[in-house]
């Protein structure tokens, strides 16, 4: 049996679907990286909202895949841009969001870090706002009892004159964060209003700015999480690092090699594409703390293809691809987004996106994920 899907060339070609999902199992925490997932939203689909309300999320099912992630030992990074944070969260979501997958964490013995930001700001503000606004959200995260994640700040890079207002306002962070958070820093390519970030758009210079914050604090940071899509830069900044901070790859075109590391080092995983690729990066990691390199990149190399599709320019879109394969894969039973986000990607890319996963394995019934690919495709025209 074989399905039409469309090319970016607007013909059809004849695809054969998977018979059998690839072989995982649920499994205890990982030994040798510590490794998180940002996880996606599931919205409501029943609720009579337009792309500008409030977010109305379906929490059963969205805290049900952040179950299925801790199940098979991967940690959840919460509310972060996988989440469609500023893109159809905004921070009254987020925070439900924060205080119910901190309990379920506690629950079932999950680990979780939750995005630390401003965006309750909604227009211009000053350096002493945009502190307020993080110290809010850092003090809810830290009465869920996550572990903080500060994330880069629209607002900050707007009010920002300089390198200095980024070293006063993150140091001024960290003397008042109670335990070790992660630094986030976000490119431009997943949100163009962080262009400049640290002072500078010049991204040696934003670097020696960035490692700065973390040489005067080495305490008060856990980690890095570097979203720049460069994974030669990840490395250099990954070696300056003070002993014992870690770097988290967030490159999510490069991530088997910067998790297997080399000889110098490693880094640690807080990756959006571990939201489809769970259970097989999971199996890819268990692998890995065995010491087998080799086999690690074996399992995990196939999965570049799918990441960078998902995360092809613009990349601030690859939440659809996320939601889209969730779908798919019976996760949730509709797709349907935060802000109708869903109509970001087109069906080509959907197309494609199905072939690259099924052809993965991600699909633990094929058989449905085969259906309701049909019935999108129906959607737009393209009967079987």
């Amino acid at each position: 049996m074989t399905i039409q899907l469309p090319t970016g060339s607007g013909e059809l070609k004849a695809y054969e679907p998977r018979t059998e999902p690839f072989a995982a199992t649920p499994g205890t925490p990982f030994t040798s990286r510590t490794v998180f997932s940002a996880a996606h939203v599931v919205a409501d689909p029943f609720a009579d909202v337009s792309p500008d309300s409030p977010a109305a999320v379906d929490w059963d099912a969205t805290l049900a895949f952040r179950r299925h992630l801790w199940s098979h030992g991967l940690g959840v990074a919460e509310a972060m841009d996988t989440a469609q944070r500023g893109m159809g969260l905004d921070w009254a979501g987020a925070a439900e969001l924060i205080r119910r997958s901190a309990a379920e964490a506690r629950a079932v013995g999950g680990l979780i870090a939750c995005g630390v930001g401003t965006d309750q700001l909604t227009g211009p503000a000053t350096l002493a706002e945009v502190r307020a606004a993080y110290e809010e959200q850092l003090a809810l995260v830290e009465q869920s009892g996550a572990q903080a994640i500060l994330m880069a700040s629209r607002a900050l890079a707007a009010a920002a004159k300089g390198p200095e207002d980024y070293l006063e306002v993150y140091g001024h962070l960290l003397r008042q964060a109670s335990e070790p958070v992660i630094l986030h820093w976000l490119g431009p390519m997943f949100d163009p209003a962080l262009e400049g970030y640290w002072g500078s758009s010049d991204l040696d210079a934003a670097t020696d700015t960035f490692l700065e914050v973390i040489a005067a604090h080495p305490d008060k940071v856990d980690g890095i999480k570097v979203s720049l899509l460069e994974a030669q830069r990840e490395i250099d900044i990954r070696r300056r690092l003070p002993q014992g901070v870690r770097c988290y790859t967030g490159d999510d075109f490069n991530y088997p090699e910067l998790i297997a590391g080399d000889d110098q080092g490693f880094s640690h995983a807080l990756l959006g594409i571990f939201d489809p690729l769970g259970p097989l990066a999971a199996q890819a990691v268990r692998v890995l703390d065995t010491g087998d390199a080799k086999g690690f990149r074996e399992l995990l190399d196939p999965t570049v293809e799918l990441s960078r599709h998902l995360f092809q320019a613009p990349t601030r879109f690859y939440k659809t691809g996320v939601v889209f394969l969730a779908w798919l894969a019976g996760h949730q039973s509709h797709f349907t987004m935060v802000g109708g986000l869903q109509s970001a990607r087109s069906l080509p890319h959907f197309a494609r996106a199905y072939e690259l996963a099924d052809g993965l394995g991600l699909f633990p019934d094929p058989k449905l994920a085969e259906e309701r690919m049909k019935n999108l495709l129906s959607l737009y025209g393209v009967n079987q």
